[in-house]
C-alpha cells in the first residue's frame, strides 16, 4: 500500500507544472535560427549590467538568481521568439517561439558574467531537452542569450567543457539577444509571494535548495 501511495504522489508532482492547469506543449526542441543576427548590447543601469537566461519555469530561475551575491534584481519575462508583446497564455501555446526567461541585473564588480553562466548550468539538468523537470515544451527550453562575442565565447567554452565532462549533449541554445518582454505582474517574485503553492513547494524550492547546496560561496547572507 505504501508503495502505491508513493507512486501516486510522484505522478502527481510530475503533472504539476509552472503552467498550473494549462496543458504543456510537447513540441520538439527548436534549434535557434538566429545565429547570423547581430546581438543587441544592453546599456548598464546605474552600474548594473544585464544578462538573460531561459531554463524552464521562470519562477524557479528568478528565485535562483535572486539568491546570488552581486545580483540586484531579477525580472521574469519572455525572449527568443518571433512575436511582439508575448503573454503567458500565448507563449504557452508553443507557437510564439518565446521561452520563459529572466533578466538578471548584476554588479560586474561583484560577480562576473562567467559566474552567472556557472550558476545557470549548475542550477538545472543541462541535458534535458525542451524543458526542465515537469515543465516540458518549447516555451521551457534552455537558452543562454549573449550580447557580444566575449559573452558568446564564454558560454561556448563552458558548454563544451560540460559536454565533455558529462559525455552528453548539452541542451542549452546559445542565441544572440534581441529583446526581452517583461511578464505579467503576478509572475514577478512568484516564489516569495506564493511559498505554499504546490508547484513552489514540490519543484521550485527543492531546485533552489539543490543549487544553494552546490554553490554556498555564491549565496547572499540573507538566504
Amino acid at each position: 500500500m505504501k508503495t502505491i501511495i508513493y507512486s501516486l504522489l510522484i505522478i502527481l508532482i510530475s503533472l504539476t507544472s509552472c503552467q498550473g492547469n494549462s496543458q504543456t506543449n510537447n513540441k520538439k526542441n527548436e534549434t535557434s535560427q538566429n545565429q547570423n543576427i547581430t546581438p543587441i548590447q544592453t546599456e548598464p543601469i546605474n552600474g548594473m549590467e544585464r544578462a538573460y537566461f531561459a531554463s524552464g519555469c521562470f519562477w524557479c530561475v528568478e528565485a535562483v538568481y535572486e539568491s546570488v551575491t552581486g545580483v540586484q534584481e531579477v525580472i521574469s519575462g519572455y525572449s527568443g521568439g518571433h512575436t511582439e508583446n508575448p503573454t503567458y497564455e500565448s507563449s504557452n501555446t508553443g507557437r510564439t517561439g518565446h521561452a520563459e526567461a529572466v533578466e538578471v541585473l548584476y554588479d560586474p564588480k561583484t560577480i562576473s558574467f562567467a559566474s552567472l553562466v556557472d550558476v545557470y548550468f549548475g542550477s538545472q539538468n543541462p541535458t534535458q531537452i525542451n524543458g526542465q523537470g515537469p515543465d516540458q515544451g518549447s516555451q521551457y527550453r534552455s537558452i543562454i542569450f549573449y550580447q557580444n562575442e566575449n559573452q558568446k565565447n564564454i558560454i561556448l567554452k563552458k558548454k563544451d567543457f560540460l559536454s565533455k565532462s558529462l559525455n552528453r549533449r548539452i541542451a542549452a541554445e546559445v542565441t544572440p539577444f534581441q529583446k526581452f518582454w517583461k511578464a505579467e505582474d503576478y509572475h514577478q517574485d512568484y516564489e516569495k509571494r506564493n511559498p505554499y503553492n504546490r508547484y513552489i513547494q514540490n519543484v521550485s524550492i527543492p531546485r533552489l535548495k539543490r543549487f544553494q547546496k552546490k554553490f554556498p560561496e555564491l549565496i547572499k547572507n540573507n538566504h
